[in-house]
Formats: structure tokens, sequence, C-alpha cells
């Protein structure tokens, strides 16, 4: 039984990566470019299409303290999961009825599926401590991560081929296969949703005692942990550098497509090269965590880091699918590790005994950290009319991330943990 659940889990990431590939970083942005945006300035299009990124993060990152309140107070986590995933599918299938100008339309819908998106994983999160046992939570989770990344990947290979030969799959025209893509991800989210709603079931619980409104309850928590993170220094100044770094790495993933379409990339290209990227992500994920034990986990990232300020000056300087191609291995090569590497320097860090308040502090301030990015690059785009500005205006939060890495000591960070006791503050 437990196998059969730990799959089903697992089938979750299969299902809704889809959204995030084929909608948020492939299709939808060349699609909003090139026919939602259709009869206004191109430079515009590109900013609108940050702006209505900004914002629909913004939403989740309110909305995701409350979100994680409700998990932990409530026996519900399975009917706000279904009620978030149907939010997201629905949004997902009437983005095939968008057409020339609903540019408006484009961006609800979006932020809609974002929030479904986004909202559907603060649940489906929860389970995990459910599904797995504590030897194997890692490995589970693992694995939920790379059943996202195939699914999602299998899924807009399709809508590729779909989208470059609509006549193999007896569409009419490239326009219609594009919208038939949007609607297969609605459709593919909820079919491979299926084994979770069917085969998990949520481990009923006592009750907490309910202080307050959950929107009460879940600021409070943040309020309270951002307190306890002062206390250590090294982990805070890591949280600021990764804000920064963070921000950059999120506003390539999502306006990638968008500014390579700006500047007369062909949309097969840009799509094609997103798929690249998805799966050289995996062994590079991989490649450096090998990396990190040969030269610590710091170097890596610095590493990684470098490589992304080299590739949003070259993508400054982009002028061919070529290009964006080499681009977007480049970019397949650092993503999964310097994301991994973030995420397990901080783990360091971080009390034994506190790990799951800090760590649910740390995806809430991802979120938070990923609104400005794409907002500078449209206000830059907009104000320049040039959305080689916009890009090039990114290679501020790498560069202000490294230094404030730089700045981290790990060692110290991880004595600052191991020293400090529940209710003791550090001696300064």
């Amino acid at each position: 039984m437990k196998k059969k659940e730990i799959y089903s889990w697992t089938m979750y990431d299969w299902a809704n990566s889809a959204f995030a590939t084929t909608i948020m970083a492939a299709v939808l942005p060349v699609y909003f470019y090139d026919v939602a945006a259709k009869g206004i300035d191109k430079t515009l299009a590109t900013s609108y299409w940050g702006y209505s990124q900004s914002i629909a993060v913004l939403i989740v990152a309110v909305m995701a303290p409350v979100l994680g309140a409700i998990a932990d107070y409530s026996n519900s986590k399975k009917k706000f999961l279904r009620f978030f995933a149907y939010m997201g599918i629905l949004a997902s299938v009437l983005l095939a009825f968008v057409g020339e100008g609903d540019y408006l339309l484009a961006s609800f819908l979006m932020i809609i599926g974002t929030i479904g998106f986004s909202g559907g994983n603060a649940f489906y999160d929860a389970f995990l401590p459910e599904v797995a046992s504590k030897n194997e939570i890692d490995s589970v989770s693992a694995r939920g991560y790379a059943f996202g990344y195939i699914g999602g990947g299998l899924l807009l290979a399709i809508n590729l081929a779909m989208i470059m030969k609509p006549a193999l799959f007896f569409l009419p025209n490239t326009l219609v296969a594009t919208q038939v893509s949007f609607a297969s991800v609605g459709i593919w989210w909820f079919v491979f949703s299926i084994p979770l709603f069917k085969n998990v079931h949520e481990r009923k619980h006592a009750n907490k005692k309910l202080e307050g409104s959950y929107i009460k309850i879940g600021f409070k928590r943040v309020g309270n942990t951002f307190r306890e993170i002062n206390q250590y220094k090294q982990l805070l100044l890591f949280l600021v550098a990764f804000w920064l770094f963070n921000d950059g790495i999120s506003t390539i993933i999502k306006m990638a497509t968008i500014y390579g379409r700006d500047i007369g990339i062909g949309s097969n290209d840009l799509i094609a090269a997103l798929l690249i990227t998805q799966f050289v992500g995996i062994p590079f994920a991989f490649f450096f965590g090998w990396l990190a034990k040969k030269i610590t986990a710091k170097r890596a990232l610095f590493l990684a880091l470098w490589i992304y300020v080299l590739i949003v000056i070259l993508g400054y300087f982009m002028t061919s699918a070529l290009h964006f191609y080499i681009l977007a291995m480049a970019v397949g090569f650092v993503q999964g590790g310097a994301q991994a590497l973030s995420r397990s320097i901080f783990g360091s860090m971080v009390p034994d005994n506190r790990h799951a308040e800090f760590y649910g502090f740390y995806g809430i301030s991802a979120k938070f950290s990923a609104i400005f990015g794409p907002f500078l690059f449209g206000l830059v785009g907009q104000l320049t009319g040039s959305s080689r500005l916009g890009i090039f205006s990114l290679v501020i939060f790498f560069l202000v991330g490294i230094f404030l890495l730089s700045k981290v000591d790990i060692e110290k960070g991880k004595e600052e943990a191991e020293s400090m006791e529940p209710g003791k503050e550090i001696s300064i």
C-alpha cells in the first residue's frame, strides 16, 4: 500500500509540471507575444508579460502563509489540493479560447492558473511526510522532482511536435495546435492527478487549537520565524543573497521565451530550446551535487552563479536561434544545481529542531523574491523601449547576490545552529 501511495503522490508532480513547462515557460509566452498581444507595441507586450508574472507571484506569496496554516491546522488538505488543482486545470483549458488581442484575458488566466498551480503545491508538499517514512523522505521527494521533469518535458515534446507539424495531429494550422496544447495541459493535469486523489489517504489528526483566523495565524508564524532567523547571522546573510540571485534565476525561467521572441527568434526554436533545458537539467543537477563534495557547496554555487552572469551578458548580445540554443543548454547546466545547492546550504545552517519551520519560511521568501525581477525587466524595457536592456538589468541581482554570498561563513553558520538551543539566544 505504501508503494502505491508513493507512486500516486509522485504522479501529481508528473501531472502539474505540464503547466510549468508548456504554459509558464515555453508556449504561452510566445503565444502571448505573437497572438494575444497583437496590435500593441511589441516591447510593451514583453513588459506586460513581466508585470503579469510579478502580479501572479505576489498573490501566491501573500497566500502562502495562510495556505500553510490551513495545511497544518485542518484535516482538509486533500479538499484544498483538489480545489486549487481544478482551478489550474480550468484556467489551462480556457486559455485555448484566447485569440488575437486578448492579452488581458491571457494575463488573467495565467494568473489564475499560477495560483492554482502554486496553491495546490502547498498541500501536495504537506502530504510528503504522510506517504514517506523519515528514512525515505529525501528519496521520495527527489523522485517526485524527477517525475515532474519527465512528465512536464514529455508533454512539452508532444506539444512541440503538434505545433511544428499540426497536420500529423489532424489540426488545420499552428494557431489551433497551440490552443490545443493549452487544453492538453488541463487534460494531462486532470488525468494524472487521479491516482493521488484515489490512492493517497489523508491521515486524520486531532485538530490543533485554532487561536484566531488562518490569516492571523499564518502571518504571525511568518513574523515569529523571521525574528528567530535574525538570531542566526550567517543564515540571514545567506538568505538575503539567495533572495537576490534566486530572483534573477526565476526571471530568466519566466521571461526567456518572450524575450527571444521579441528579438526575432522563431517560436518553434524557442520551445525546442526550452525542451532541451528541461532534459539537460536532470543530469547536471546530480553533477553539481558531486561537484559540491569535491570543491565545497559554496564554491560550486559560485560557479553556477557566475555562469548565470555570463548567460545574462551573452543574452544581451543574442541575435540568432543558435545563440538561444546555446544559452538554453547553459541554463540547463546550472539551473537545477544552483537551486539544489542553495537549498542544501540553507539546510546546513538550520538548527536540527527547526527544519520544517525554517524551510517553510525559505519557500515563502523564495516566492516573494521572485516578484521584482520580472517587474524590473518589464519596467526597464518599457522605459527604454529595449527588452535587451531589460534582460541585462538582471545582472544586478546576480552580482549583488554573489557579493553577499562571498561574505557568508558557512562553517560559522553551522556553529551558530549547533549552539542554539530552543529559547536561547546567541550571544554577540
